[in-house]
């Protein structure tokens, strides 16, 4: 990734971090994907932002292309799997599983995703499909 779409992106992520509504990042986040479209970071993101802005099949699209790119990335997953669930897709377990697995090796990650949920309930009280995920990963 190029300096200037990193720093792009890690701007970004503040801005997002500052509060800045999921709608006003989004062109932000599209544009720096277009620009570096094998950042599975910066598709996980716009997918994020995209399930927060109830968007689920753009978010489908830009989760499966995180996925894509970076299998093994435990929010990645969890994305796909809101977004199938937002959807009503199936398939859904295989990537909560996949994500289970990668989070039971690493603590890092599994804190990271337990923060970004956290995070989703905060700004999305309401958000069924987050808290269904929540259970599976965390209550299980």
């Amino acid at each position: 990734m190029s300096q200037q779409i990193e720093s792009d992106f890690e701007q970004a992520i503040a801005r997002y971090q500052n509060g800045e509504s999921p709608k006003a990042l989004i062109p932000t986040f599209k544009e720096i994907c277009d620009r570096a479209s094998k950042n599975s970071a910066a598709w996980t993101c716009l997918a994020w932002l995209y399930l927060l802005d109830d968007r689920p099949k753009s978010a489908y699209k830009a989760a499966t292309k995180a996925v894509k790119l970076t299998p093994e990335d435990p929010q990645a997953q969890v994305n796909l799997a809101l977004a199938m669930l937002d959807c009503e897709k199936s398939g859904v377990r295989s990537h909560i599983d996949h994500a289970m697995e990668v989070m039971m090796a690493s603590s890092e990650l599994r804190e990271e995703v337990q923060r970004n949920i956290e995070d989703g309930l905060q700004r999305k009280p309401d958000w069924k499909s987050l808290l269904r995920v929540r259970r599976w990963l965390f209550e299980s």
